[in-house]
């Protein structure tokens, strides 16, 4: 089921039609808004009752749509306003109470909308309706101006207009007008006035005129301007000579009229000519100038445009007509006279042969050209298509001007189905190889092996510039994309192309000091094997470099020994010797045996394969009266180091007689059995190592898969191999020995695993693409064009990878490119010489003969050059190929019965040479030889002189020297060029360029090629190489600064040249210009130790015969020996060189016990003391009883001792000194001094080791050894050494020069042609510091230019005539100047340089008609010159970038009587750049006889009228208040009243002038000498003053005395004063005295001024 609705309303028919199950489209909102709403309506039922309806309430429904009503109320009301009752009112005409209505919901409102316009321009309002206009000086910032816009309601659905009512029903319609500021009104600003004009007349009277010109036109409601003119009468002294008449008379002539064939509307029935003397139309004065490109856009061979016939036509002929003017005789006042009263023997001209105009023709459109936007940019800017037609018949005569021959228009301006533009970004190839050899200095180039170079170097790679594939195509991720060219990457930064790098060097290993050597041992503990073992020592390596492991030395020494043990018994006393029975004697002590391996840790008795000790061995405790021996000693050290076939070591160790027998006691042993020896260090002196060779490369092993597996790195390996290397046994100072001489156990492995990396091929990206060929014809002869591309290497092969093609440029000759077609003009023979009909000259004024002046003109037709005598082809291409037109019409002259007859000019005489004359003539002939004007030369020159032409040129040098360009040693294409970025030599021969100006005889700049070559003089020039800083070799290492303990030694170079000419710098220098090298060193700080033997035999002095015991005396030796020298070697000596403090007692006491007395055995070693010596800490020592007393009473002494630890005396503080720095152990840290970096010797850069040394430092300040620091920790906890880096030297690095641009300029001397490069890589450290020339530029050739260059504006010249109509014209020559106007002049030469001067005279004016006014005319004078540009500005701001300038012609009267034909003065503005903001104040200047003179100035300084605000005028006038109405008084320049010349001013007490005196003695010729006083201006003085300042009893006589009654009145006042104070004395007489303060005194103040002369 549906409905169809269609309603038609005051806005048209709307119809809409609902579908079951479907929503309204389209509705029509019904009464609601086809009737207008109405506050009241009235229904008149007579005079005094009428019905009143109120609003119509809203639209009320169930459903949306038609179904709604609204209702209202509606009431009767009395005239009077009251309400009654509906009796009242007629029933017949009750409105309506209700009425169905369209109910609208709220999804409705989605089917319409407000569409609102943009807003208007300000529009200044001129009144409203209750206030006045704004006045000018009322307004401050802006006036009142109102904005309008378009409001509609439209279809959302397809933007129709439907009537407002409908969308009032959502929104609220929108406003359509807004208030708005306009700037304030600017009136009109003009300058000054000139100077008048001379008088019109010499004699009696005449005006004269001056005349100013509009600078700012009135804006915003401004004042008009002013009349630019100003024109007064003149006289003169001389009156006129009464023969001379009151008037001028002129001959005044019209424009020429249009040209007309002769038979086109000219005769008439009765074969009478009339002529047309209007002035024809002056469109061309309006006619807007396009430029014509007439042949940029036509390149393709011109068959290829298919035009019409019609507009192409195959030759052009010229049609000669005639055009008339006007010629009258005016007098001075404007009317006109008789034509014979301007004309006496000579008619004027009032017709003359033309050539009848012909339009500019054009071909049709060419197609357009595909849009210059292709693709989707982020700038949104719109792209561009062009179009062009060209000129097929070129403007003759002042026909109609061609139209623009291209057209430009904007295309794709959105975008949005365009792709995307594609982008570009840099990429790179792979890095290079390292490279040290650029950072050595010339100096060391010339002595280093560069195969062994290591540390740090630089690799290089090169950028190129690709196209990036769009996102939206699948493209892998190691695409290689074609490069480009490298400007399309010119708006990102280029990637870096140079690197630092570094080769690993063999650095030497930092190993420790060599272990003592151990035990004797089995070669394989586990497997024992033989009676023969190895003695080892060990070193360990305290800090290694990355570099491999391999390069630090043998760290394993052994030697050969016999009856090798892994495990050896260890036995322990344990307890006292036990007796058996007695109290002395033998007995037995317990032992306690245990297993050690070689390293020292128990292991299980299983282990020692030897029989095992006993537990228990035999003891004994001496009896009393027994002797007693002590211990045994420790073993000295051992003669010898090693044996040797005629040496061997052996050590010793002795022990003492503690006591001597009694009787019967035990005896002492023999003296020989108190020493023991024996065979130390038997092992023989050979010592042999394993020496191993550096590993081999890495090579494929076949037996381990080949799946590809990664190296820690994350380099892709694809095999895995191994790598061998050999080991040698050697034997110590001698060579490779058997193997068997080395233990086996210490042998290096020599296979290890290795993984092999991948082939790497060679990666080069595509061909780019060729380059363009020219897209322009060439020449037919002209040489082949060519086009090349290339390609770059990115990763260069390795590991047996493919190699890289031998190619990688390529060039071609262009395949097919146009040849330029040729084409010629064929000119046809001239015509007849045409002259004015004679039909014409009939019915015209003026010598009636056929002859005179006229013109002649000739056809012209295109030939193409294809065939011998060539074939006819269009105009069109003539005007293209061919060159200039040839000209199709000359003027001519039949002569007539008076004219001058000549002979033909003589051919010109011979040429002497360059420099020389060459000359024609010719002569009069038949009666001509008697006229007189025949006569003049001037007029009829009877020879012509000129130039011989010349062939010789001069050249001569223009400009600078160029700079010395050095040869570019680049390749292109090679593969030199992979890595080509290096270390540029900026030195040695080169050339240098100057451009050479070729000049003719006459100074006119010709082709260089003319006078040379190349265009340059070259010659060659010099760059001196710069000079590296240059230092010493290193001298030699100095002593060390530490005699004891560790410090440092030094080693210097000094300077021996600096750097010069931008060579390598210095390093940083002391002042002694020296740099250092500092290491670190240790000198032994006991060089030379003491050296003890053992004690003699305790002697004691024995009285008579007692027994030998008690105190005695031994003694020993001491010798000082140099430390590590062993007993059985000679080496003494002197003591000095010993510690003297540290000297051991070359004596002692000694003690034996006497029988039966305790004997103890001596004093076992203290006991250590806290580490930090704690303050009340003690150590003792104990000795235990050898021999118990006989007797029970006696007493052993004591055995054990204590004695406190006392710092520096008997308890000593360790700690350990880096670097001559104590590290405390308490946490706290110092800063360590470090040696300086130190390299490899091949090394000049890059990774170094730095070291210290770690001393141990005694609480009293001696060095000690090592070994009592390491309480404290072992001496690898600390950090001796480690890696440093050494800044590598990297000189400045560029980039090749780029190509040579193209010159800057096509001609002239001032084109440079350009290239540059660009930096790198800085230079770092003392590397070679980068050129400041990163931009070099050379001269171009001086070649000419040729331009048109347009004359000025002619003056009016009116042919034939005083004044009329008349035309201005203007010249095109051709000139070559040398690029700059200022320096060289222009200088004019033949036309064909420069081109066609036909076509280029129709795109320029050549002519403009002007006006010559006539004796008594009354004109406008010429245009002004443009204002400056000026800005709307407010406060000294502009709000705009386009200004205004502005010219006007003002109006200049001749004669008063013809003032009513004058024209209205004009003004005219046009928009500029780079305005200015002006402002605008009055000035004034100084009063002159109160008079002073005020102006406007603009803020540029000129004097103006208008821009300043009249209300702000300052006055001219000055007057005094009050007025000067005194006798002899008068208003002074200072603007109060002063009197005359010869009186004085009397003034009041108020200031103001009060009557004028005679000066006394003063002719009323000469200056009183009384000053007269300015005065101030005070208040005026009262009535009262006034009054009596009118009196006539003056106190002065004029005489200036003073009169006799003045002297009575005043007596008589006087003693009136004296009488009234005694009777107010005697009346007010207190009656006790009091003192007072006198009453304040008033100061008397003069009326003068107070000078001494008073």
């Amino acid at each position: 089921m549906g409905w169809t609705m269609t309603l038609k309303d005051d806005f048209g028919v709307i119809g809409w039609t609902r579908r079951a199950g479907s929503y309204l489209r389209l509705f029509l909102l019904l009464s609601l808004f086809s009737i207008p709403v109405q506050a009241d309506i009235v229904f008149p039922k007579d005079h005094q009752f009428s019905w009143r309806a109120g609003q119509w309430g809203h639209c009320i429904g169930e459903e949306c749509g038609s179904g709604g009503f609204q209702t209202r109320t509606i009431w009767c009301v009395h005239t009077e306003g009251w309400t009654s009752h509906h009796s009242h009112c007629q029933h017949m005409d009750k409105p309506d109470s209700q009425r169905h209505c369209f109910k609208v919901c709220d999804w409705h409102q989605d089917l319409f909308e407000w569409e609102v316009s943009d807003w208007g321009s300000c529009v200044l309002v001129p009144f409203f309706s209750h206030e006045l206009k704004l006045r000018a000086a009322e307004c401050i910032t802006a006036q009142h101006g109102i904005q309008k816009r378009k409001v509609h309601c439209v279809r959302t659905s397809n933007r129709t207009t439907v009537t407002s009512r409908i969308c009032e029903f959502f929104s609220q319609k929108p406003t359509v007008e807004q208030a708005c500021l306009i700037p304030c009104p600017q009136d009109c600003v003009v300058s000054d006035f000139t100077s008048w004009s001379s008088c019109s007349k010499t004699c009696s009277a005449g005006l004269q005129h001056r005349t100013r010109h509009v600078l700012a036109t009135p804006m915003y409601g401004g004042a008009n301007c002013p009349n630019l003119t100003e024109t007064r009468t003149c006289s003169n002294p001389v009156d006129c000579p009464a023969g001379e008449g009151e008037y001028q008379y002129s001959l005044k002539v019209g424009s020429w009229s249009g040209c007309r064939l002769a038979h086109d509307k000219d005769v008439l029935l009765n074969g009478r000519t009339t002529v047309d003397f209007g002035t024809g139309s002056d469109e061309n004065n309006t006619v807007t100038l396009h430029t014509h490109h007439l042949a940029s856009h036509h390149r393709s061979h011109p068959h290829h445009h298919a035009h019409a016939h019609n507009k192409n036509p195959m030759s052009w002929e010229l049609e000669v007509g005639y055009q008339t003017r006007q010629v009258r005789c005016t007098r001075s006042d404007g009317k006109n006279a008789m034509l014979s009263l301007c004309t006496k023997d000579t008619y004027p001209l009032t017709f003359q042969a033309c050539v009848m105009p012909k339009g500019c023709q054009t071909s049709d459109w060419s197609s357009w050209s595909p849009c210059s936007k292709t693709c989707r940019s982020t700038d949104l800017s719109p792209g561009y298509r062009l179009r062009s037609r060209i000129m097929t018949q070129i403007p003759v005569s002042g026909g109609k001007r061609c139209p623009t021959l291209e057209e430009k228009e904007a295309c794709n301006i959105i975008g949005d189905l365009l792709p995307n533009c594609p982008r570009y970004m840099w990429r790179t190839t792979d890095w290079g190889e390292c490279r040290i050899f650029p950072l050595l200095s010339q100096q060391d180039q010339q002595l280093a092996n560069i195969s062994i170079l290591c540390g740090g170097g630089i690799q290089t790679r090169k950028t190129y510039c690709v196209q990036v594939p769009d996102d939206s195509t699948p493209h892998h991720g190691k695409e290689v994309s074609r490069p480009v060219n490298a400007r399309l990457c010119a708006g990102e930064e280029p990637p870096s192309a140079v690197q630092h790098c570094s080769i690993p060097c063999q650095h030497h290993c930092l190993l420790s000091q060599w272990s003592p050597w151990g035990v004797c041992l089995h070669d394989n503990c586990k497997e024992p094997q033989g009676k023969k073992g190895f003695r080892q020592r060990r070193r360990e390596v305290l800090w290694e470099s990355s570099s491999p492991k391999e390069s630090c030395p043998h760290l394993v020494e052994s030697i050969a020994c016999e009856d090798p043990a892994c495990y050896m018994w260890q036995i322990q006393q344990e307890g006292t010797c036990i007796l058996n029975k007695s109290s002395c004697g033998a007995g037995t002590a317990v032992q306690n045996v245990t297993c050690l391996s070689a390293a020292g840790g128990y292991v299980p008795i299983a282990h020692c394969v030897d029989d095992p000790p006993p537990t228990e061995v035999t003891c004994e405790v001496a009896c009393a009266a027994d002797c007693v021996v002590g211990p045994w000693s420790s073993w000295s050290p051992c003669s010898h180091s090693c044996a040797t076939k005629s040496a061997e070591g052996r050590q010793s160790r002795t022990r003492s007689v503690l006591a001597i027998p009694g009787k019967e006691g035990k005896e002492c042993p023999a003296t020989p059995a108190l020493e023991e020896w024996r065979v130390c260090n038997d092992h023989p002196c050979t010592v042999f190592y394993w020496e191993a060779s550096a590993w081999a490369p890495c090579i494929e092993d076949t037996s381990v898969g080949l799946n590809e597996t990664r190296l820690w790195n994350g380099t892709p390996t694809c095999a895995l191999g191994v790598q061998i290397r050999k080991v040698s046994c050697m034997k110590m100072n001698a060579g490779p020995v058997i193997s068997k001489r080395c233990s086996d156990s210490s042998r290096p492995e020599t296979v290890r695993p290795c993984f092999l990396p991948c082939k790497k091929d060679c990666i080069v990206t595509p061909f780019s693409e060729w380059t363009a060929c020219p897209s322009a014809c060439v020449p037919e002869n002209a040489a082949a064009a060519t086009q090349s591309r290339y390609r770059t290497i990115i990763q260069r092969p390795a590991n047996g990878g493919q190699e890289c093609p031998d190619t990688l440029y390529e060039e071609r000759e262009c395949e097919s490119h146009p040849v330029c077609p040729v084409y010629r003009w064929r000119t046809h023979k001239w015509h007849t010489c045409m002259l004015v009909p004679d039909s014409v000259r009939r019915g015209l004024n003026g010598p009636g003969e056929a002859c005179g002046n006229g013109l002649e003109t000739r056809g012209v037709s295109c030939i193409g050059e294809r065939g011998e005598s060539g074939e006819p082809a269009n105009m069109s291409e003539c005007l293209r190929w061919a060159g200039p037109l040839p000209p199709q019409i000359r003027e001519c002259r039949l002569a007539c019965k008076d004219d001058c007859t000549l002979t033909a000019w003589s051919r010109f005489s011979e040429c002497t040479g360059c420099g020389s004359s060459r000359s024609r003539k010719r002569s009069l002939t038949g009666r001509s030889k008697k006229k007189e004007q025949c006569l003049n030369e001037k007029l009829y020159p009877l020879e012509e002189t000129e130039t011989c032409p010349c062939d010789e040129f001069l050249s001569q040098p223009y400009g600078n020297w160029s700079a010395c360009i050095l040869p570019d040693r680049s390749v292109p294409g090679s593969l030199q060029s992979w890595m080509s970025h290096r270390e540029v030599k900026e030195c040695g021969q080169g050339l240098r360029y100057r451009a050479v100006a070729c000049v003719d005889q006459q100074g006119h700049l010709v082709n260089p090629t003319l006078c040379t070559d190349s265009g340059y003089v070259v010659e060659i020039c010099h760059i001196p190489c710069p000079l590296d800083c240059k230092l010493s070799d290193w001298s030699a290492w100095s002593a060390c600064s530490a005699s004891c303990g560790s410090g440092l030694k030094i080693r210097s170079k000094w300077l021996r040249e600096k750097a010069f000419n931008g060579g390598r710098p210095c390093p940083k220098l002391d002042l002694k210009n020296q740099v250092y090298e500092a290491t670190p060193c240790y000198s032994e700080c006991s060089q030379y130790e003491w050296r003890t033997e053992p004690w003699s035999i305790c002697t004691i002095n024995a009285v008579d015969d007692l027994p030998a015991c008690g105190e005695g005396v031994q003694s020993r030796k001491i010798r000082c020996v140099k430390r590590g020298t062993t007993s059985g070697e000679a080496g003494s000596v002197e003591d000095n060189l010993c510690d003297q403090e540290e000297i051991p007692p070359r004596a002692q006491v000694c003690f034996l016990a006497c029988p039966s007395d305790c004997v103890v055995a001596p004093w076992g070693p203290w006991s250590s003391c806290p580490l930090q010596c704690d303050q009340g800490a003690a150590r003792n020592r104990s000795r235990h009883v050898l021999r118990p007393p006989a007797l029970e009473n006696s007493a052993c002494p004591e055995l054990v001792q204590s004695e406190p630890c006392i710092l520096n005396n008997t308890c000593f503080t360790y700690q350990y000194r880096v670097s001559g720095r104590i590290i405390c152990t308490a946490g706290q840290n110092y800063s360590m001094n470090w040696s300086t970096c130190h390299l490899s010797e091949n090394a000049i850069c890059g990774q170094g080791l730095r070291s210290r040394l770690l001393d141990c430092i005694r609480s009293d300040g001696k060095f000690v050894e090592l070994q009592k620091c390491e309480q404290f920790g072992p001496i690898s906890n600390w950090k001796l050494s480690e890696s440093c880096v050494v800044d590598c030297p990297v000189s400045c690095i560029l980039s090749d020069w780029s190509t040579w641009a193209e010159c800057s300029h096509t001609c002239g001397g001032q084109g440079v042609s350009v290239r540059t490069r660009r930096i790198l890589q800085e230079a770092h450290e003392e590397g070679r510091p980068c050129p400041s020339q990163l931009t070099q530029t050379k001269p171009c050739p001086v070649r000419p230019c040729y331009t048109w260059q347009l004359s000025d504006w002619s003056a009016c010249a009116v042919e034939g005539a005083e004044c009329g109509e008349g035309l201005r014209r203007r010249n095109l020559s051709c000139v070559v100047y040398w690029g700059d106007w200022s320096e060289t002049p222009p200088q004019p030469v033949k036309h064909e340089l420069c081109g066609d001067k036909l076509r280029q005279q129709v795109q320029q004016e050549m002519e403009q008609p002007c006006f010559v006014p006539c004796p008594g005319d009354c004109h406008l004078t010429e245009w002004s010159s443009w204002s400056s540009c000026q800005l709307t500005c407010l406060e000294g701001r502009s709000f705009e970038t386009t200004g205004r300038q502005a010219r006007s012609r003002a109006v200049i009267i001749q004669v008063m009587e013809n003032q009513g034909t004058c024209p209205h003065q004009v003004f005219e503005t046009q928009p500029c750049k780079e305005g200015k903001c002006h402002s605008y104040q009055w000035r004034t200047g100084g009063w002159s006889n109160n008079e002073r003179a005020v102006w406007c100035q603009r803020s540029d300084g000129v004097n103006v009228t208008g821009g300043c605000f009249p209300q702000k005028r300052p006055t001219t006038v000055r007057h005094c208040h009050p007025p000067c109405t005194k006798p002899f008084s008068h208003c002074t320049p200072s603007g109060v009243c002063g009197c005359e010349k010869g009186y004085t001013e009397v003034m009041t007490t108020h200031g103001f002038l009060d009557y004028c005196t005679r000066t006394p003695g003063v002719d009323n010729n000469k200056k009183a000498d009384v000053k007269t006083n300015s005065g101030k201006l005070k208040p005026g003085p009262s009535q009262a003053q006034d009054l009596f300042s009118e009196w006539t009893l003056r106190p002065v006589g004029p005489d200036g005395r003073v009169k006799l009654w003045v002297y009575a009145v005043t007596a008589v006042g006087f003693i009136l004063i004296l009488f009234i104070i005694a009777l107010s004395f005697l009346v007010c007489k207190p009656s006790k005295t009091t003192k007072a303060s006198p009453p304040p005194q008033k100061p008397l103040t003069l009326a003068y001024d107070g000078d001494i002369d008073m």
